[in-house]
């Protein structure tokens, strides 16, 4: 397995820059054999916290890059826990567990790829972020290198069944058309 990130990618915008960056740590957990989600959060145009999935390294179904990637901002953040000013780049829809933590650290913005057609909570499964929450908005742009994060997600469970011997997909990830 190539172990440089396998995609040449030209970025046009601020979104497109970071979300290389949240793709090229989707590549670590790749390579680490973790299902190959990143993230990034970046605050005042810098990157403070970088995370990718690490459930099996560390036996944690919480261990998802956003997660793993709001808890290592808020230990950066001059404001603690509160994330207000800041944007969260993830190469994933979000799950309705990082969903619930975006509100709970109070994420200024969030930034996805690819739909989760199992697990995503911005629509794709479950919408959470349409409800009206009582305290906190977050400003959401979806669909940002989508067709670079499915493929990511879909070679790497192609990979899976191979192992496996088996053939069916059912990796539910989709590039936004």
């Amino acid at each position: 397995m190539n172990k440089i990130f396998p995609y040449s990618l030209s970025p046009q915008n601020e979104d497109e820059r970071y979300m290389l960056e949240a793709l090229k740590e989707a590549w670590k957990a790749f390579l680490k054999d973790e299902v190959p989600v990143g993230a990034v959060l970046v605050h005042a145009g810098r990157i403070i916290a970088r995370g990718h999935n690490q459930v099996e390294m560390l036996k944690d179904a919480t261990a998802h890059a956003e997660m793993l990637c709001l808890t290592a901002g808020s230990a950066e953040s001059s404001e603690g826990w509160r994330l207000n000013e800041m944007t969260l780049y993830c190469t994933i829809e979000p799950c309705t567990m990082c969903a619930g933590a975006m509100f709970l650290s109070r994420l200024g913005r969030l930034v996805w790829g690819a739909k989760d057609l199992r697990h995503g909570a911005n629509g794709s499964w479950i919408d959470l972020f349409d409800k009206k929450h009582p305290m906190h908005t977050v400003k959401i742009t979806n669909g940002v290198y989508a067709e670079i994060a499915a493929e990511v997600m879909k070679t790497f469970f192609v990979q899976k069944r191979i192992e496996k011997g088996t053939t069916r997909d059912e990796s539910g990830y989709q590039g936004i058309n």
